[in-house]
C-alpha cells in the first residue's frame, strides 16, 4: 500500500510527463490486478476494418462491420456507423476517447459534430490529446436502425398525436392502448435488431471498436445512458479500461431490474427516484429564479405560490396565451424539462406568461404529446427497442395505475411523469437474452470517475451514489449546481476534473466537489 503523500507524488509525475508529451502513460510497476473476466462472444469476433474518408469541418467518418448476433459472430452482419476528430496534437496523442452522449436514441454521429467543440466538454487541452470518437449504436439512426413505421411522414404524424402522460385515471385508457400500439407496430416492422439491440451487445460493439483503432485499452466518457454503457462494458471487460468518466450516472442495477425481490415491479423511473429528482430540480429553479430578481420573468413575488396557483388553475381549464391552449399536462411538462439550465430564463417567460394569463372553458382541440414535435429521426423506435431490452418492468397496466395515483399524492405535478414514462416496455414484444443484470462489481484496471449534478432531473444524485457503490472503484464528484450532466452545466472545474483524470487516470482527492461556471439566468 501507498501512503497517502506518496499517491500525491505519483499523481503528480503523471501529471507532469502528460504536460511534458512523453506519450502514451505506462502502468506503474504495481499496476491494479484486474477481474481476468473478458466476455468470450466479442473475443470471437473479427475486429472490423475502419476506412476513414473526410465527411467535411475536420471530421472523419467510417462504417464498423459487428454481428448482428454475438453468438453467431460470422454470419449476418450489421454496419455501424463512425465518426472522428482527430487530435489536434499528434505528436502527443494518448490515443482514442470513445464518447456515448446518451438517450438511448440519439445519434451518435450527429451530436458529436454539433458538440466537439464544446470547450466546457471537450476543452482544447482534452482534444490535442486524443482523437474524439463516437458512432450511432445499434438500432439507431444509420446503424441497422429500428423502424417502426412505413415513411418518415407516417412516423411525424403517428408520434405528433401520441398522448402525453395521463393527468389522471380518466386519461391512462388511451395511454395504455396507444403505448401498446407502438410496441406492437416495432414487432412487426423493425425485423430482427429488436433482438440484438440491448446494451450488452452495444459493448462488444463498442470493444470491436476499440481493437479497430489500435488501442489496448479504453479511454471513455459516458453522459446519461452513456454512463450504463460504461458500467456494462466495464464489467464485461474489467480489464481492459483504461479511464472511464461517467458523467450524469445512472443506477446500473436499479436501471436493469431494480432492487430487492419487488424492485421490478416499480416503473422504471419511479424506482430510479425520478419524480423526485425533477420536484427537487424545479424547487431549485424556482429558488435560483427568486434569487436572480429581475433577470427572472417569473421572480416577482413568491415564485412557488404562483406556481401552484397556476397549475392548479389548469387542472380545471387550459390556460391561452396568444391563442394556444396549454392544458395541465403541458404545463407540467414544460416546468419539468429542467436538463438545460441555458433553457431556464425562457421556461420562466413561459410561466409568467402562463400565471397571467386567462383561461377558457370552451372545449379546445388540443394534442398533449410526449414526444419532440421536430422530426426525430428513429430515436423514439430506438430508445424503446434499447431500453425495453434492458429493463425489467412491470407488464400490468394495473401496476402503472396504482403507482400513478401513489406517486401524485407522494409527489404533486411530477410523480406520474416517472410512473409513465417507460409504459411502452409494459407491452414490448421482442428480449434481447443477452441483457446484463449482473454483477456490477468486477474490479477494473482502472478506478471509474462519476460526475453528478447536485439537482439532476433525469439522473438524481442518489442514483449516481447508488451506481457508484455497485461499481469496484468508483469516485464521485458533485457539481454543485441544477441540470443534467455537465454537457448541459458547464463547469470549468468539472471539467479540468475529467481532463485531468482521462489524461493521467488518476483520480481528484476523495470528497472533491465542483462549482458551474454561472447562474442559469446570468
Amino acid at each position: 500500500m501507498y501512503s497517502r503523500s506518496a499517491r500525491r507524488r505519483r499523481s503528480w509525475i503523471c501529471v507532469i510527463a502528460v504536460l511534458l508529451g512523453l506519450g502514451t502513460l505506462t502502468a506503474p510497476a504495481t499496476a491494479h490486478a484486474a477481474d481476468p473476466y473478458v466476455d468470450p462472444l466479442a473475443e470471437a469476433a473479427s475486429t472490423p476494418e475502419l476506412r476513414w474518408t473526410d465527411c467535411e469541418d475536420g471530421f472523419s467518418c467510417a462504417w464498423a462491420q459487428v454481428p448482428l448476433d454475438y453468438h453467431r459472430p460470422h454470419d449476418e452482419q450489421i454496419q455501424l456507423a463512425v465518426i472522428k476528430l482527430p487530435a489536434t496534437d499528434p505528436a502527443r496523442r494518448i490515443g482514442t476517447l470513445f464518447v456515448n452522449f446518451g438517450g438511448p436514441g440519439p445519434s451518435g454521429v450527429d451530436r458529436l459534430r454539433e458538440r466537439a467543440r464544446w470547450p466546457w466538454l471537450f476543452s482544447e487541452e482534452l482534444r490535442a490529446r486524443f482523437d474524439l470518437v463516437s458512432w450511432d449504436p445499434r438500432s439507431v439512426s444509420r446503424s441497422a436502425p429500428a423502424s417502426c413505421f412505413g415513411s418518415a411522414e407516417e412516423q411525424q404524424a403517428y408520434l405528433a398525436t401520441f398522448p402525453g402522460t395521463p393527468s389522471g385515471p380518466a386519461e391512462e385508457p388511451e395511454f395504455f392502448a396507444r403505448s401498446a400500439d407502438i410496441a406492437a407496430r416495432c414487432a412487426a416492422s423493425a425485423g430482427p435488431i429488436l433482438s440484438h439491440a440491448s446494451t450488452t451487445n452495444t459493448a462488444r460493439d463498442l470493444d470491436l471498436l476499440r481493437r479497430a483503432v489500435g488501442d489496448a485499452a479504453l479511454s471513455y466518457h459516458g453522459i446519461s445512458y452513456g454512463t450504463y454503457l460504461g458500467a456494462v462494458y466495464a464489467n464485461l471487460f474489467p480489464g481492459r479500461v483504461r479511464a472511464m468518466a461517467l458523467d450524469g450516472s445512472l443506477d446500473f442495477a436499479g436501471n436493469a431490474t431494480g432492487h430487492g425481490a419487488d424492485g421490478a415491479n416499480l416503473p422504471l423511473d419511479t424506482r430510479q427516484g425520478v419524480a423526485d429528482a425533477l420536484a427537487e430540480t424545479f424547487d431549485a429553479f424556482l429558488r435560483e429564479c427568486s434569487t436572480a430578481g429581475p433577470a427572472c420573468a417569473f421572480a416577482a413575488g413568491d415564485p412557488k405560490l404562483k406556481w401552484i396557483a397556476l397549475v392548479e388553475r389548469a387542472r380545471l381549464a387550459p390556460i391561452v396565451v396568444d391563442g394556444t391552449p396549454w392544458t395541465y399536462g403541458q404545463i407540467v411538462a414544460a416546468a419539468g424539462s429542467l436538463s438545460r439550465p441555458g433553457t431556464y430564463a425562457d421556461l420562466a417567460t413561459l410561466l409568467q406568461q402562463l400565471f397571467d394569463a386567462g383561461t377558457t372553458f370552451t372545449p379546445a382541440v388540443t394534442h398533449d404529446t410526449i414526444f419532440d414535435k421536430e422530426h426525430p429521426g428513429n430515436r423514439v423506435e430506438a430508445f424503446y427497442t434499447i431500453q425495453c431490452a434492458d429493463s425489467t418492468v412491470p407488464t400490468d397496466p394495473a401496476v402503472y395505475h396504482r403507482a400513478g395515483a401513489i406517486e401524485d399524492l407522494r409527489v404533486p405535478y411530477f410523480g406520474r411523469t416517472a410512473v409513465f414514462n417507460a409504459t411502452p416496455c409494459a407491452f414490448w414484444q421482442a428480449t434481447d437474452p443477452d441483457r446484463y443484470t449482473g454483477p456490477w462489481n468486477r474490479d477494473t484496471a482502472a478506478p471509474i470517475l462519476i460526475l453528478n449534478s447536485r439537482f439532476d432531473p433525469a439522473t438524481p444524485l442518489r442514483g449516481a451514489l447508488a451506481g457508484a457503490a455497485q461499481l469496484a472503484r468508483a469516485q464521485v464528484v458533485v457539481v454543485e449546481g441544477i441540470g443534467h450532466s455537465s454537457m448541459y452545466v458547464p463547469s470549468t472545474c468539472a471539467e479540468h476534473v475529467k481532463r485531468d483524470y482521462l489524461l493521467t487516470g488518476q483520480l481528484p482527492p476523495e470528497g472533491m466537489s465542483c462549482g458551474i461556471d454561472r447562474s442559469p439566468f446570468s
